[in-house]
């Protein structure tokens, strides 16, 4: 009886850790998408592409030498703790530090040295101010791994808000120096100087939370020295360490590069074959560039992140009833996870489309790009369904040991998706609105090879009704009205407010308070939700307790 009491205290504890560090991922993402709006305006749309077109290749170069060590890390050290061999985890610890030391160097002068073979013209010079992060980013990842192997989030999570803290103050702090030392006679210069200050944000949010995770460790110190003292287990020896580590973080390497792959090939064949194919100039291909991947994209990825963080809390359910040979539950709980992801990223992709003006007049006011930005929203909307919908089965087909058929099935959205941008960058004058359609095009591929493969392995069934035809509709209604509150009242506050800014402020957000209500009013009345699927959604009591006051539960 203690013994079981044990397992669900543990499991808990372990579901709560998880919650934390989810949380902390969805403010992180806040975070950058509200200082994305005033770096935007101070390096404007060319410096935004400049800078876009180096961090998707930073990207790839930091998963390869650095950012698969926390998971990596984790799962090595949390395997010897297990096992109360205190002595060999500490010994891992200081093995792994001296491997991402020469992973981290020799990666950071790959990206220094080699910054024109990965991208084109200006976004060169602006990619070599990453290259010292790569290098930073790897001990980080290694502190991170160590904590979270002893199932404590707190300093990973804290670690992650200071780095976007001190990312969003010195990129906006940096950018604004930078571009007034170039001045406003060259505005590729600006743009050019604006990424680097960026760039350099990025570093220094980096090397803050680098030093807040080893006065951590230094706090936690004597407790690690208390427990080495009294192991007895016989050393492992460095080389078995090391080759313990290359075994653990290839494949962590090799899933995590696929999946984050199709940015970087996006954005090479966008620059190239504009540039050498069809002569474009590098600043028009950096402004639509920059509109696509810092303005709409960016808004889409934060209701995938709020999605995606309702499947994490779940997902651990799908597991553990699978792990006890419960596939007819595991398939029942798939289903109810699947029916909560869509009754949060449908309403989310058809407000995005239904108030994409109004979103993005808010988050980026630019009047240059304004009404691109917000076509490129609208086109991009569907995506967070689709997004949301692979990050569930992503997980599920982890969570019951199909790990390989999440990264197979990436890779043929991968092949595809290049094939059909190089052809439409070729043969049509589409420009960024080609990104878009491969965009859709793989997030729907992932999704439907995903489902086919949780499929087979899951005796799922899904209510068409309330899964699919409810939360469209309830989706569809939603929208309409939200549309037609913000322009009722735009037409108000315009008739007594001068500034179009607070005018479109104001009726968005009443837009989009009575939209939440009409969305959920329509899906409770028609039988699509209950008050237990309702408390499934994050924050579910609270929005329960509410719904019930209002008397619509």
């Amino acid at each position: 009886m203690n013994s079981s009491v044990g397992v669900d205290n543990s499991k808990k504890g372990l579901f709560v850790q998880a919650g934390i560090l989810a949380i902390a991922g969805i403010i992180s993402r806040i975070i950058g998408l509200l200082y994305g709006s005033p770096l935007a305006a101070i390096i404007g749309d060319e410096g935004n592409g400049y800078y876009a077109a180096a961090y998707a290749v930073y990207t790839i170069v930091l998963l390869v030498s650095s950012y698969s060590i926390p998971s990596a890390m984790s799962k090595i050290i949390s395997g010897k703790l297990a096992v109360k061999e205190y002595r060999n985890a500490h010994r891992i610890f200081h093995c792994a530090l001296i491997y991402v030391a020469v992973v981290g160097g020799v990666g950071s002068l790959v990206l220094f040295f080699a910054a024109p073979v990965f991208v084109t013209g200006r976004s060169a010079t602006v990619l070599r101010f990453f290259a010292p992060t790569i290098f930073l980013f790897g001990f980080l990842g290694v502190l991170r791994g160590y904590f979270q192997a002893h199932r404590t989030m707190i300093p990973t999570s804290l670690s992650q808000l200071i780095e976007q803290i001190f990312n969003a103050i010195v990129s906006i702090g940096g950018a604004l120096i930078l571009t007034r030392i170039a001045g406003d006679e060259d505005p590729v210069k600006r743009a050019v100087y604006g990424a680097i200050g960026s760039a350099v944000g990025t570093g220094s949010g980096v090397l803050v939370a680098l030093i807040f995770m080893f006065l951590v460790y230094r706090y936690n110190r004597p407790r690690v020295k208390e427990s080495l003292e009294k192991d007895t287990h016989e050393d492992m020896a460095n080389g078995e360490i090391i080759k313990t580590i290359f075994l653990i973080v290839t494949p962590f390497i090799l899933s995590t590069c696929i999946y984050n792959l199709s940015t970087f090939l996006n954005s090479t064949l966008f620059s190239r074959i504009l540039f050498h194919y069809k002569g474009i100039d590098e600043s028009m291909i950096a402004y639509q560039y920059g509109i696509f991947a810092r303005k709409a994209m960016v808004i889409t990825n934060l209701p995938i992140a709020m999605a995606s963080a309702a499947a994490a809390a779940m997902i651990p359910e799908v597991s553990t009833t699978y792990a006890r040979g419960d596939v007819e539950q595991a398939g029942v709980t798939v289903s109810r996870v699947t029916r909560v992801i869509l009754m949060i990223s449908i309403p989310c992709a058809v407000g995005l489309f239904a108030l994409a003006r109004p979103v993005m007049m808010i988050l980026f006011p630019q009047k240059r790009s304004l009404d691109e930005a917000a076509f490129l929203l609208m086109l991009l909307a569907i995506t967070v369904v689709f997004y949301s919908l692979s990050t569930v089965t992503n997980a599920v087909l982890q969570g019951i040991g199909k790990v390989n058929a999440p990264v197979l099935n990436a890779a043929l959205a991968l092949i595809l998706q290049s094939g059909v941008l190089s052809f439409l960058l070729i043969y049509t004058n589409l420009g960024y609105v080609a990104l878009c359609i491969v965009t859709i095009l793989y997030s729907l591929v992932m999704c439907i090879l995903n489902n086919i493969v949780m499929k087979r392995n899951l005796p799922i069934v899904n209510d068409f009704k309330k899964t699919y035809l409810f939360p469209t509709v309830s989706s569809i209604v939603m929208g309409a009205a939200a549309f037609g509150i913000y322009k009722l009242f735009e037409f108000i506050f315009g008739m007594f407010m001068g500034s179009p800014y607070f005018i479109n402020l104001f009726s968005t957000l009443i837009s989009v308070f009575f939209a939440a209500f009409i969305y959920f009013a329509v899906l409770i009345k028609s039988g699509g939700a209950s008050e237990d699927d309702i408390k499934r959604f994050p924050k579910g009591n609270s929005i329960v307790s509410l719904l019930k006051k209002i008397r619509l539960l």
